[in-house]
């Protein structure tokens, strides 16, 4: 499948020096700046769900990366998971979640008319909404016919994906139907991570909580779509026909998946690029390890996916993409370095 293809313009480089403000860095986010530029975001602080944790910014321009910026802090109270997007009117747009834990989240946001450099005050993005509305990890996309549709997700003693749709660029927010999920709890105590192995097997069974995190893109015939992070030991796809408003019964794509985050794009040209660890759950554990990190390539609009680079195979913590293209198939991805830093990586892919 991807015999022709070539990758050219290597970039693989830190945001951060050794003298960074805070100690853990994780779930970055990124954006290409009107002037070839790119604006990324990332949560830090001494550890996660440490009080500390804000939200940090930091821009590439010709010269290099700037200093971070703290973007948004509230103080005794952490942060997480900041996704940037470029709405309509030019304006950027950071989301973030506030909270103690996951399932107390607070989505915010705020909005920024000088490419990032500063940001107006921050507001709700829909009021009074507790579990997290919105972008959970990975970017919106907008349709063909300008919906903005955001991957969210729900983080309980059970894990259901959804997505937020806004028509007005933005400003108000609908949520979809949760994505259907055929669950099966393995003991009569509830819900647990298993690893597929050794289970019975049917593409729709999901093992344990469930899915979050989901990455979306819309195909050359208006259909939505959506893979997902799950519990199952496998990246998870699920359909939509509506515009994202109902899903199918979520399945099994045969990808691997470590309970970790991941994230896809769609090029100019209709492939896909997608950019995950492709391992499984340990045995008997909820988790798998955080190495390699691998970017995919499909052409068949996402049935099949093929490796053609691996940007981190050494033992340690490399996880939590997010990626992005350009018009000129410059492919640039954020991801996080052993919880301590945030990498930033780019290169063109030729064919």
């Amino acid at each position: 499948m991807t015999d022709s293809m070539k990758i050219t313009n290597y970039t693989q480089e830190f945001i951060t020096d050794d003298n960074k403000p805070f100690d853990s860095a994780h779930a970055s986010t990124l954006l290409e700046l009107k002037d070839g530029g790119i604006l990324a975001a990332w949560f830090g602080g001494a550890w996660e769900k440490n009080p500390d944790v804000a939200i940090w910014t930091a821009i590439r321009d010709k010269d290099g990366w700037g200093q971070p910026v703290k973007a948004a802090d509230v103080r005794g109270i952490a942060m997480w998971n900041p996704v940037l997007f470029r709405k309509e009117d030019g304006k950027i747009i950071l989301f973030y979640k506030v909270g103690k834990l996951i399932s107390e989240w607070v989505t915010w946001y705020m909005e920024s008319e000088d490419e990032g450099h500063t940001f107006s005050e921050p507001q709700e993005l829909v009021p009074g909404d507790i579990g997290g509305r919105g972008p959970v990890k990975n970017k919106p996309i907008r349709l063909s016919d300008g919906t903005v549709l955001a991957p969210g997700s729900l983080e309980g003693e059970l894990w259901d994906g959804f997505v937020d749709i806004s028509k007005d660029d933005c400003r108000t927010w609908e949520r979809s139907d949760l994505v259907p999920l055929h669950r099966l709890a393995i003991t009569d105590k509830g819900v647990h991570n298993v690893q597929v192995i050794d289970r019975p097997y049917d593409r729709h069974y999901i093992y344990g909580k469930g899915i979050i995190q989901p990455t979306l893109w819309e195909d050359r015939d208006g259909k939505v779509h959506m893979l997902c992070r799950s519990s199952s030991s496998r990246i998870i796809r699920s359909d939509s026909e509506d515009g994202g408003r109902t899903w199918c019964l979520a399945y099994d794509t045969g990808l691997p998946n470590n309970n970790s985050g991941i994230d896809l794009v769609k090029l100019k040209n209709g492939d896909l690029v997608l950019v995950y660890n492709p391992r499984e759950n340990l045995p008997g554990y909820y988790k798998g390890p955080r190495t390699p990190l691998s970017v995919a390539l499909s052409r068949d609009n996402g049935e099949t996916f093929e490796i053609i680079c691996t940007l981190e195979d050494q033992r340690g913590d490399y996880c939590y993409p997010s990626v992005i293209c350009n018009d000129d198939n410059k492919i640039m991805i954020t991801y996080t370095w052993k919880r301590e830093k945030i990498v930033y990586v780019s290169f063109t892919l030729e064919d």
